[in-house]
């Protein structure tokens, strides 16, 4: 089952989602649970959840399309971002993938769920949306093996990360600033398992603007793949439950005002922001 948060009564509260029988809140299988997502992946109750789920009556599931999702959570300890992983991506832009992962750190003052609007910030003439799978930590993660890597990811989730590239081309050092301002980091719907995948490197990425598909190309082609970048990573600081790690994108589309910018990955969903001035 995934895991996620929605929206009730004014709040974001988080639940599960199962593909046949649709959306459990947690509260209705822990009374009184007063947590969020992050939580549970801290607590490590995801596995525990899941059998409440499975064993739950049908009456307290709701259509997946009744409900309303929100940012699996809104404050990841660390988020790790990829620059140039795609081997064609970086040809795009005449570069060349470097010799080690180009990464940078993101705030939690980023993060947006789905829905919610992407503001471009008056400092940028030039922002861009990038469509990326991330992995989510699911457990302490220091030093470990790329053979062993994704036994510490909890599961995988679609984003939308922005760039002001402008302020970005006018020095490589201002990557933290490009990166930084509010509403450059959306994530959601949903965290799947990754037992819900059968190959994690045949999933395909996309970056889509307006509805048109404007990039794709799957993790096979990343020049770094997801358990080296978990491993890479783990070398360099410890890595918590909820910590996120984008992986790069396909292809950065230029997002103006009255866009919508989207994340579509099958089989594991579809994100969607709107694109306002900031």
């Amino acid at each position: 089952m995934r895991l996620a948060s929605i929206r009730h009564d004014g709040t974001e509260v988080p639940a599960l989602v199962d593909a046949r029988r649709g959306v459990v809140r947690v509260a209705d299988l822990v009374p009184g649970f007063s947590g969020d997502a992050l939580s549970i992946l801290v607590d490590g109750r995801w596995a525990e959840l899941e059998k409440l789920a499975a064993d739950a009556p049908d009456r307290v599931f709701a259509d997946r399309a009744s409900v309303e999702f929100g940012a699996p959570y809104r404050h990841p300890r660390l988020i790790w971002g990829i620059g140039l992983n795609y081997v064609d991506h970086a040809a795009d832009l005449s570069e060349q993938v470097p010799d080690e992962p180009a990464s940078f750190v993101k705030g939690d003052h980023t993060v947006i769920g789905p829905g919610e609007p992407i503001p471009v910030p008056p400092q940028s003439s030039r922002t861009t949306a990038e469509a990326e799978v991330a992995l989510v930590i699911g457990r302490h993660c220091r030093n470990v093996s790329e053979a062993d890597a994704l036994e510490y990811v909890a599961g995988v989730v679609a984003v939308l990360d922005q760039t002001a590239e402008d302020i970005l081309e006018r020095n490589p050092r201002f990557l933290t600033r490009s990166k930084n301002f509010p509403g450059f980091f959306s994530f959601g719907p949903e965290i799947v398992p990754l037992a819900e995948l059968p190959d994690l490197a045949e999933l395909e990425v996309s970056t889509v603007l307006n509805g048109q598909e404007h990039r794709t190309n799957t993790v096979a082609r990343m020049r770094y793949s997801p358990a080296f970048l978990v491993s890479f990573h783990s070398a360099v600081m410890p890595l918590q439950p909820g910590d996120i790690l984008s992986t790069g994108t396909p292809g950065a589309a230029h997002i103006r005002p009255g866009d919508t910018a989207e994340c579509r990955i099958p089989g594991v969903g579809v994100l969607s922001n709107p694109v306002v001035r900031g």
